[in-house]
C-alpha cells in the first residue's frame, strides 16, 4: 500500500479534530517550516510553561504495513515515555525527601524508595494525552507526542496504594519546586 497524500491528509485532519476535542496542550505541536517540529528532536522531557507543568513523552514507529497500527504503536511508545519521565521525576523527589531529613521520622528509607518506584512503574496513567503527530516523509516514521500535566500526575500518585504520608506531603510542598529546577536544567 502506498503512502500517497490521501492517508496522510486523513491522518492530519483526524489529528486536528482530536486535538481540538482534547483541550489545549502546553506544547506547540504545530509544524512550521521545513523539517521536524522541535518536540521530535527534543524528545521526552518535562516542561514548565505559562499554562502549566507537563511530563512529555515522544515515541515513533516505523512502517508496519498498516497506518493505524503504526500510529497506535507510536502513541503507546509516547505514553510509555511519559511513564519513564514521571518515574525519573519521582525517584528524584523520593531521594530529595530522604536527603531533607524528614523521611526517617516518617518511616521512609532507601528500601522504601525501591518499593515505591515499583509502584510508580505500574501506575495507571489515565490522563496521558496524545497531543500531536508528525510523519517523516523520507523515512515514513510516525512520531507521537504525549503529555500529562502535573495536576493529573499528582492525582494518579495520590491514588497509589500505601503511599507514605510524609512523601505525599513532601510532594505537595516541594514537588513543583523540584519540577521547576529540573525543567530549568533541561533547557
Amino acid at each position: 500500500m502506498g503512502w500517497g497524500n490521501k492517508p496522510i491528509g486523513i491522518f492530519l485532519l483526524a489529528g486536528l479534530l482530536l486535538s481540538g476535542c482534547a483541550g489545549q496542550s502546553v506544547v506547540d505541536v504545530s509544524q512550521q517550516g521545513e523539517g521536524a517540529p522541535g518536540w521530535v528532536s527534543q524528545g521526552s522531557s518535562i516542561l514548565k510553561a505559562k499554562s502549566g507543568r507537563v511530563f512529555l513523552g515522544v515515541g515513533s514507529a516505523p512502517m508496519l504495513g498498516d497506518f493505524s497500527l503504526q500510529t497506535s504503536t507510536a502513541d503507546q511508545i509516547a505514553r510509555t515515555e511519559v511513564s519513564r519521565v514521571l518515574w525519573s521525576f519521582m525517584e528524584i523527589v523520593s531521594r530529595d525527601y530522604i536527603a531533607s531529613g524528614e523521611a526517617e521520622d516518617a518511616g521512609f528509607t532507601e528500601q522504601s524508595v525501591a518499593r515505591y518506584m515499583n509502584q510508580v512503574e505500574r501506575m495507571d496513567l489515565t490522563g496521558v494525552r496524545i497531543v500531536g503527530h508528525w510523519q517523516d516523509t523520507k523515512t515514513n516514521l510516525i512520531y507521537a507526542i504525549a503529555e500529562m500535566d502535573m495536576q493529573q500526575a499528582r492525582k494518579r500518585l495520590e491514588e497509589m496504594e500505601k503511599m507514605n504520608p510524609g512523601l505525599k506531603q513532601y510532594i505537595g510542598e516541594e514537588g513543583e519546586g523540584i519540577f521547576d529546577r529540573l525543567a530549568k536544567h533541561a533547557e
